[in-house]
């Protein structure tokens, strides 16, 4: 990306962010879990699906938080997903296991398969869940922290609905497929990973197209299969390019890791592949997504000892390089959603843009719930 193009992509960023609204945490988490109750969720499993949620709008990923509340509802009503179902174990040994996540809701399935993967590491020291006829699971890091927390090295992985471009190919064919993994050092510090394997989230171009500004190549590519800079024609189109953007660019390395993470997902699960998986939108389709996830932890006590206080000890040397910029200190990898997080926990607030309130208005009515109330607008 130019220089140009970031300056007006941070730009449009302070202005779309400057419409934004707060929310009280407790009353967002209620609002969800209400709703989620109202389409069938047991109380335990709305609960869940709302820290899940509210995880990705505290740390500032609000593209997997309350603004996707309508597609798990529309999945609830149609069918598509069974709230109320328990995943099964189909088969497993000391350190693996096959899930059937049964179609339930993505916190259900990823609480079921860490907690398995946590339990097989104590015994084994590595444990690693693979599942079948899963749905959305949100953040993949909200899912490796939960190991983390255990002492445990975690790693979550997911297909998705396809968005991204192999090289060479003018047909989306995989999804934007993340990776997450968070590991534990000493002093409650961690390093926590957490990417899509396409260069750029959709919703990135979406900024652009609303102001009609255009994106820089490598972002995305037109209806004819070439990169474009035409962000309305790209939001169109729906053809994301891998991590790295075109081949000469070693994009094709964003499109290895996603296939990567496919083959661990469906292929270890029997899922649909990417290119298989239905659109998740909010429409009244009965279709399940059938997505595959992989859930794993890691033991680092059963390697080489101090490992805790060894990746402290690098995470600072990474913050104190000298920074290019003084005024842009070096971070680590997980900095800045944990400082997200820790804001939001004291603010006691999640900030919301004000036509996400609307829209939310809007689905209250619709299943007579209280609806969200905004404490101040900002």
């Amino acid at each position: 990306m130019t220089e140009r193009n970031f300056k007006s992509f941070l730009r449009h960023v302070r202005n779309y962010s400057t419409r934004m609204a707060e929310v009280k945490l407790e009353d967002a988490r209620r609002f969800i879990e209400e709703i989620l109750m109202t389409v069938g969720a047991p109380e335990r499993e709305a609960k869940a699906h709302a820290d899940l949620l509210l995880y990705a709008d505290a740390v500032g990923h609000n593209s997997h938080g309350i603004n996707r509340l309508r597609n798990y509802v529309n999945d609830c009503k149609t069918g598509a997903c069974n709230p109320s179902a328990t995943p099964t174990i189909l088969n497993e040994t000391e350190a693996t296991a096959w899930v059937d996540a049964c179609h339930t809701l993505g916190a259900t399935t990823g609480h079921f398969c860490m907690d398995l993967a946590i339990e097989k590491a104590k015994l084994s020291g590595v444990g690693w869940v693979s599942a079948k006829n899963c749905n959305h699971n949100g953040m993949c890091s909200y899912w490796a922290k939960k190991a983390e927390r255990q002492g445990f090295i975690g790693l979550s992985f997911t297909n998705t609905p396809p968005a991204l471009v192999p090289t060479r190919s003018k047909e989306r064919a995989l999804g934007t497929n993340p990776i997450a993994m968070v590991a534990p050092a000493a002093n409650c510090d961690k390093l926590m990973v957490d990417l899509a394997t396409s260069n750029v989230a959709m919703g990135k171009i979406e900024i652009f197209a609303k102001n009609k500004e255009p994106i820089p190549t490598g972002w995305a590519l037109g209806p004819d299969g070439n990169p474009t800079t035409d962000s309305e024609e790209a939001l169109k189109a729906g053809l994301l390019m891998p991590l790295g953007g075109e081949e000469i660019n070693s994009g094709y390395k964003g499109y290895a890791l996603a296939a990567m993470v496919e083959i661990l997902c469906s292929g270890l699960s029997g899922s649909n592949p990417s290119h298989k998986v239905p659109g998740w939108d909010q429409t009244d389709s009965q279709k399940p997504m059938n997505l595959g996830q992989c859930y794993a932890a890691i033991d680092p006590e059963c390697f080489a000892p101090g490992f805790a206080e060894r990746i402290a000890e690098y995470l600072e040397t990474l913050r104190n390089l000298e920074p290019a910029d003084p005024e842009r200190p070096v971070v680590v990898p997980g900095d800045m959603a944990i400082n997200n997080l820790k804001d939001a926990e004291e603010r006691g607030t999640v900030a919301y843009p004000q036509q996400e309130i609307d829209a939310l208005i809007e689905l209250a009515k619709e299943y007579r719930i209280r609806p969200l109330q905004s404490v101040q607008k900002r």
